[in-house]
């Protein structure tokens, strides 16, 4: 599959982010553990050139824990301070803020000596869109200070939000580059709901879903929805299955491929599979 996605906002949320990026001391740069590699968005690197960066796993707890901590140990291997989150829970949210304070040490003890004291460390919060930005700010802030939402695109502006006396965030908008050149990058951002789905074929893109988890993670598909695949069977087979085990009938009596598409594409999101991981840190699948 070929996705391209780049609405007209993220050329002006990009604009803004780099007009902004003099203003803070830290780039935190969320990332989907589920496909850590492709969830990133390159030019983020040129946009955070200088400053301290903090990569934060985010929805580790649908991705595999194997592979999160390999992953982590990889971003680190790279210079980055990397955290395993959920943002959805407050578990290690001072953790975090920990870390926040590390990667800042050496700009804080230049402040103290050149008698700046008690100024909070400002942070950009950066990442693709429906990664879980504004969820992340409202668990690390305790309050609902920043609008959230289950499909990519909610945030469409920045806002300054003050954590505490050392803390504070900038929110952007959750960005992609202009032009996706590896159709694996793109296909996986489709499966993570990175992508309009609106724009998407998404009995191909579930099927291709199927395919991996065929290979990857045996069994997953016949433990969630019930069937029974033969050894021979070929991919093209799995939707019309899954239709028939959850009745997913078109008025004809034809099953209902598109339905179960959708159903199998909301399942991997939401977690019901089981921890999936797309990517390895080698660059390759599981």
């Amino acid at each position: 599959m070929e996705i391209q996605w780049y609405p007209g906002h993220m050329t002006k949320a990009r604009r803004m982010m780099q007009e902004n990026k003099k203003l803070v001391d830290l780039i935190i740069e969320l990332v989907d553990a589920r496909a850590p590699l492709s969830s990133r968005n390159p030019d983020i690197d040129e946009l955070g050139r200088g400053k301290a960066r903090v990569i934060l796993l985010n929805k580790a707890d649908l991705a595999s824990a194997r592979c999160n901590d390999e992953w982590a140990a990889w971003f680190r291997k790279q210079g980055f301070f990397a955290v395993k989150l959920d943002s959805r829970s407050r578990a290690n949210m001072k953790e975090i803020e920990a870390v926040i304070q590390e990667a800042c040490r050496e700009k804080t003890e230049r402040d103290r000596k050149r008698g700046i004291l008690n100024r909070p460390v400002r942070a950009m919060v950066v990442g693709i869109p429906n990664v879980g930005k504004s969820t992340f700010i409202n668990s690390f802030a305790g309050r609902a200070c920043a609008k959230t939402g289950n499909k990519p695109g909610v945030t469409k502006g920045a806002q300054w939000i003050r954590l505490n006396r050392q803390v504070e965030l900038l929110d952007t908008p959750g960005i992609l580059w202009p032009k996706l050149d590896d159709p694996q990058v793109g296909t996986r951002l489709a499966m993570l709901g990175s992508v309009n789905d609106q724009i998407l074929n998404t009995e191909e893109l579930a099927t291709e879903l199927a395919a991996f988890l065929q290979t990857y993670y045996p069994g997953a598909l016949e433990a969630r929805y019930g069937i029974s695949l033969p050894e021979d069977a070929g991919n093209e087979l799995i939707l019309p299955l899954i239709a028939q085990a959850r009745s997913y009938r078109l008025k004809g009596g034809q099953e209902d491929c598109a339905r179960a598409a959708s159903a199998l594409l909301d399942d991997f999101r939401g977690g019901s599979l089981g921890r999936i991981t797309l990517e390895f840190p080698d660059h390759d699948e599981v």
